[in-house]
């Protein structure tokens, strides 16, 4: 209801925008018409003289009806009308992608269809940046293009990176945020978020989304004016390989994230075993030759064997590991049953007899001597590597970011009736960036012109607002639940929305470029998304937990942005 009422009231707004005032001056001018008293003195009849004191230039109406101007202030309040509809688009295709995601699950819809969706309002800005008028008039207004998308991929991963570090920090024990544990204050070291390995692999994959970038500025890089054109086609056939690489990668990545965990699950319950057994044996479970104690084992196997028939039965296994909290890594007692009796039970009888105890113990104990901790590894009496395999296994399971029976969702309740909606969402989202892209460039391209501020900057500044704003309140807010998994799901939005800008986003635009022969020439923009995509996405991706002090760099990176392209195009000349 809220969203209807300021719809109704941005339309209300611009219909009065567009009747045009008559007020009395007595400004002399020789183009101003004589009311036939005064000869052209005194008191004339004059429109808009707000504007200027002189007749102003025509203005070219959008559509032939929507407002124009060629006032600074005019053109501010367009932008902040046409800026607020591509917040509403932004919003309603955000709406409409999340209910599609509760009816069909991850998979497409969640590695396909979100990312594309998400990126929308500013694929099509950037489309209609350069699609108007002839080739010069898209030269100069391609800027807003590209404005935007630097501005995109700079906001994402320094203010609101660093403002989800700031509202979603915990204290941080043994390296590790505590979930919803906040004690700390704004202990620069002491506090911070965790998020899962998956979150590193996104940072890692955004940093490689930066090779488009580098094809294209390949000319610029080598001082030569050929081939420029011959780069935006390489560039384009790039850019499009890694989208298509991305999409797939987004939509088996469930998959493979359900086998992982999986497999560490597994190696957990085996290191929760050693561990148990170690603790209960009445002796050395290695000998000093390294091979397993057949006499401590055999003691170990018959405490089990409840039924005294010298084999261990599906039933006996379960008391086995009862009492071994699995709840903890959400495994259920009887998938740890199975997986032991798959690695014991070599003769597939369902039924594990002491030679295959052995076995099966000697195995996992030559595994558990693999692990890489720092520590020392010491002998046979102590057997400190089956601690260590405990511990590093327990690690792995954690940065794997099992969110098993967290935040379960329930059905949908009517999913035809939100299906519905979440197509005329998507609808009415598509059709409002669609229609309202082109007069929020035109009003850009009018206060750049009537202010004479580049209009990269005032798109790099001011158009992110608008077109990830929605993206961006909803991070800070997942954020502030304090876990692990909101901020790894937080921070891997992020990545994944500046993926998309440097794939998607930027294939419109090298599209754009190369099919109406524009020149490519943004040397200092795409050095400034490079430094900022490289830094943050290495960054992310070599840590899984960040300290608040981490916020900061992220804070700062942004003022240097915005100071290294004035530099750059203004002091040395790049542009």
């Amino acid at each position: 209801m809220a969203h209807k009422s300021l719809l109704l009231l941005t339309i209300s707004s611009l219909l009065i925008f567009t009747v045009v005032g008559r007020v009395i001056t007595t400004t002399s001018t020789s183009d101003l018409v004589s009311d036939g008293v005064h000869d052209g003195y005194g008191g004339v009849l004059r429109l808009n003289p707000f504007v200027s004191a002189e007749e102003p230039e025509a203005c070219e109406q959008s559509y032939g009806f929507l407002p124009c101007t060629n006032t600074a202030l005019g053109n501010l309040f367009l932008i902040l009308v046409y800026g607020y509809l591509m917040y509403l688009a932004a919003t309603y295709l955000s709406a409409g992608s999340e209910l599609l995601l509760e009816i069909l699950g991850p998979g497409l819809v969640g590695g396909l269809l979100l990312p594309i969706l998400g990126a929308l309002p500013d694929a099509m800005l950037i489309l209609v940046s350069g699609l108007s008028g002839s080739v010069e008039v898209a030269q100069d207004q391609v800027s807003v293009g590209m404005g935007l998308l630097a501005g995109s991929t700079v906001m994402l991963i320094t203010v609101i990176w660093g403002t989800c570090i700031i509202v979603g920090k915990c204290d941080i024990e043994n390296s590790v945020a505590v979930d919803n544990t906040d004690t700390k204050g704004f202990s620069l070291l002491g506090s911070g978020v965790s998020t899962d390995i998956w979150t590193s692999y996104s940072g890692m994959i955004m940093a490689v989304s930066v090779i488009p970038f580098i094809v294209v500025q390949f000319p610029q890089i080598m001082h030569s004016d050929s081939g420029r054109h011959l780069s935006v086609l390489l560039g384009l056939i790039v850019s499009v390989s890694l989208l298509i690489a991305y999409c797939v990668y987004q939509v088996m990545q469930p998959k493979l994230q359900k086998r992982r965990l999986a497999f560490a699950k597994h190696k957990h319950v085996r290191s929760r075993i050693l561990k148990y057994l170690k603790m209960r044996a009445l002796g050395r479970l290695l000998t000093d030759q390294g091979e397993p104690n057949k006499e401590v084992l055999e003691k170990l196997f018959k405490s089990i064997d409840v039924n005294g028939n010298e084999k261990l039965s599906h039933t006996e296994l379960r008391a086995l590991v009862v009492g071994m909290r699995l709840h903890e890594i959400n495994l259920k007692e009887e998938d740890a049953v199975d997986r032991v009796m798959k690695d014991f039970d070599t003769s597939q009888n369902n039924e594990i007899d002491f030679d295959e105890f052995i076995d099966g113990i000697g195995k996992w104990l030559e595994e558990a001597k693999t692990t890489k901790i720092n520590t020392p590894l010491a002998g046979p009496d102590t057997l400190k590597y089956i601690h260590d395999y405990y511990e590093e296994t327990k690690k792995q399971h954690d940065l794997l970011g099992d969110d098993a029976g967290e935040d379960e969702e329930e059905g949908v309740d009517d999913p035809r009736g939100t299906t519905i909606k979440a197509v005329l969402f998507l609808i009415l989202g598509t059709i409002i960036a669609a229609s309202f892209a082109d007069p929020l460039v035109g009003a850009v391209d009018g206060f750049s012109a009537a202010t004479s501020i580049p209009s990269f900057f005032i798109s790099f500044i001011a158009l992110p607002l608008a077109t990830n704003s929605s993206e961006a309140v909803s991070a800070i807010i997942f954020a502030t639940r304090k876990k692990k998994r909101s901020a790894s799901l937080t921070f891997s939005e992020l990545y994944g929305a500046v993926t998309m800008n440097n794939i998607l986003c930027l294939s419109v635009f090298l599209a754009l470029v190369y099919v109406r022969g524009l020149t490519w020439d943004f040397s200092s923009e795409v050095l400034v998304i490079l430094i900022v995509c490289i830094v943050m996405g290495v960054f992310g991706s070599l840590r899984t937990t960040f300290p608040l002090w981490t916020s900061f760099i992220a804070f700062a990176l942004y003022p240097f942005s915005l100071v290294l392209v004035y530099v750059l195009d203004y002091v040395f000349g790049w542009s």
